[in-house]
């Protein structure tokens, strides 16, 4: 194989690392989405006022490294709101939605 083989396989390797990091950060934004979704029903959230809980459960996900800030913000707030729902249904309900969401993304990327 010539250096220039070598070349263009690696930059393959590069693209396609890139293209699947950012597809898994989509994935995971999408699952937060979800989540929050999810836990806005809980909450007795619809529509609109659900729409954005989901906004604010992604935007949780930057405050620090790790996913745990997402279920500490979920955990306050369905205990303020008195609603119980065991950490390992949430950690359970989290994991699921990111398979979710990883199908979602393969399904809506283009194919080539």
């Amino acid at each position: 194989m010539s250096t220039d083989a070598f070349a263009e396989r690696e930059k393959g390797f590069e693209a396609k690392y890139k293209l699947d990091q950012e597809q898994e950060f989509r994935a995971q934004a999408r699952r937060n989405r979800l989540f929050g979704l999810w836990v806005a029903e809980k909450l007795g959230k619809s529509g609109a006022e659900a729409e954005a809980y989901a906004k604010a459960v992604v935007a949780a996900d930057f405050k620090k490294p790790g996913h745990d800030d997402v279920i500490e913000k979920v955990r306050g707030d369905l205990d303020a709101a008195g609603r119980s729902v065991a950490e390992a249904e949430l950690r359970t309900e989290y994991d699921r939605l990111l398979a979710v969401a990883r199908r979602q993304i393969a399904e809506e990327a283009p194919k080539g």
